[in-house]
């Protein structure tokens, strides 16, 4: 940083280069269970669709406390309270441990009732309820992975989120292609190998951390070397910031959700297209998520610093990046669209059938660079409330869209991709009215 307090583009960078390379390895763990789940079946491929973005809507709600928790320990960070940012971390941690539990539990009574009256295809359904009761577990892994996440992130030192993802690549690959098809004496499980392989490389990644951070984190600095009690006060005073990144996101991916139970009931065809663009689409998105979260975090940063007045600036320079480095991979998307499906499926129909939605998808991102950088900026402030509000907007005309052009009209797969450019556009429109406004400014978390 600059001493006027703005963040040069090779601060920009080497904040945002590890949490892109982080985002692009947990990728390949979605890219690797829909390839080999793509080469076992259609069926399968179509309800590992539904099954992971389900698990996501729970997942949500803890990424979302850990996003708003990364927030706060970047103001904490950039406020030079370090001690308090171990305070974060811990009753973070004592949060997500008792949310994880309750959500396995809820999960394990309800979701056979919720998946037989939203899936209409008897061998979708058995297959994404089979992911779902063997991917569940793994969350208690994944919720406290996320506080480490939030507390690397938020603090600036990205570059453990290189190593710790791609232990975690190498041992979802190892574990799905043993567990799905079937290797070293193990039966071929299908669809549930891959929960459960998807499960265990959450759990090495959590390990990873807690090595991680006893041997190289300064952890006395921080406050990290013995556990903080828990403080209902502490917690409390999280709750403001945290409760709406929980609810924002978990509606977010909501809607995810029902826009691929209204392609299900398009037929299991167009569910497996969609689940390859789908999966095609995660390697735009954790690029441009990198550019987002960075913004987020040194949003956060420069207002504990005193800079509110630079901060437009340092997103103008974020957009810069973010266009230049995410354009050119939609371009690419737009050139070989074929080439991309052929990654996740040797089908040849599908493959071909899959091009036009693979276009449609890749040029709705224009739009969603500028959407997700602002409204990531937005959150950096503070103002989480209000980006749940601006996102709820965003999502109700995304919702009415999909209802009419998806499930009333039933268009071909690749008009009902449209609906990006709906919500992205939206969210844009709504995030640089609220920013342009200053209304942000001056707010203490």
């Amino acid at each position: 940083m600059t001493a006027r307090g703005t963040y040069s583009y090779k601060h920009i960078w080497k904040v945002a280069y590890p949490i892109l390379i982080s985002l692009l390895m947990e990728q390949l763990i979605g890219m690797t269970d829909t390839a080999f789940l793509g080469r076992v079946g259609e069926v399968e491929l179509g309800a590992s669709a539904i099954a992971i973005v389900y698990y996501m809507v729970l997942f949500m709600l803890g990424l979302g406390f850990s996003v708003g928790a990364q927030i706060i320990i970047g103001r904490r960070n950039g406020e030079g309270r370090f001690k308090d940012t171990g305070k974060v971390f811990w009753n973070g941690l004592y949060f997500l441990l008792g949310l994880s539990g309750i959500l396995i539990l809820a999960s394990e009574a309800f979701s056979p009732w919720a998946m037989k009256l939203l899936v209409s295809s008897d061998g979708v359904y058995e297959a994404a309820l089979s992911y779902v009761r063997w991917r569940l577990p793994g969350m208690v892994f994944a919720f406290v992975t996320s506080i480490f996440r939030a507390f690397y992130i938020g603090t600036t030192q990205t570059r453990t989120l290189t190593l710790n993802s791609i232990v975690m690549v190498i041992s979802n690959v190892f574990f799905n292609w043993v567990l799905i098809f079937g290797h070293f004496g193990c039966p071929a499980l299908g669809i549930t190998g891959a929960a459960i392989g998807s499960s265990l490389a959450e759990l090495v990644s959590l390990i990873f951390f807690i090595i991680y951070t006893r041997v190289s984190c300064d952890r006395v600095k921080y406050g990290l070397d013995k556990p903080a009690g828990f403080s209902l006060t502490e917690l409390k005073n999280m709750m403001p910031v945290c409760t709406w990144s929980m609810i924002q996101h978990t509606i977010s991916v909501s809607t995810w959700f029902v826009f691929f139970l209204y392609i299900e009931h398009l037929g299991e065809r167009a569910l497996a297209i969609s689940n390859i663009t789908r999966g095609a689409s995660g390697l735009i998105w954790v690029v441009l998520m990198a550019f987002s979260s960075t913004c987020s975090t040194l949003v956060s940063n420069i207002i504990g610093e005193g800079h509110q007045d630079k901060v437009m600036s340092l997103v103008k320079r974020i957009l810069k990046l973010s266009y230049g480095i995410v354009g050119s991979i939609i371009l690419v998307y737009c050139l070989f669209p074929e080439a991309i499906a052929r990654i996740y499926t040797d089908i040849p129909d599908i493959v071909q059938a899959s091009g036009p939605a693979l276009v449609v998808m890749a040029c709705s991102y224009l739009l969603h660079i500028g959407g997700q950088v602002l409204f990531l900026a937005v959150s950096g402030t503070g103002s989480t409330k209000m980006a749940f509000k601006l996102e709820l907007i965003a999502l109700a005309i995304y919702m009415v869209y999909c209802t009419i052009v998806i499930s009333w009209m039933k268009v071909d797969v690749a008009v009902c991709w449209t609906a990006e450019f709906v919500y992205g556009g939206m969210l844009l429109l709504c995030s640089l009215i609220y920013l342009r406004s200053g209304r942000w400014k001056n707010r203490s978390i």
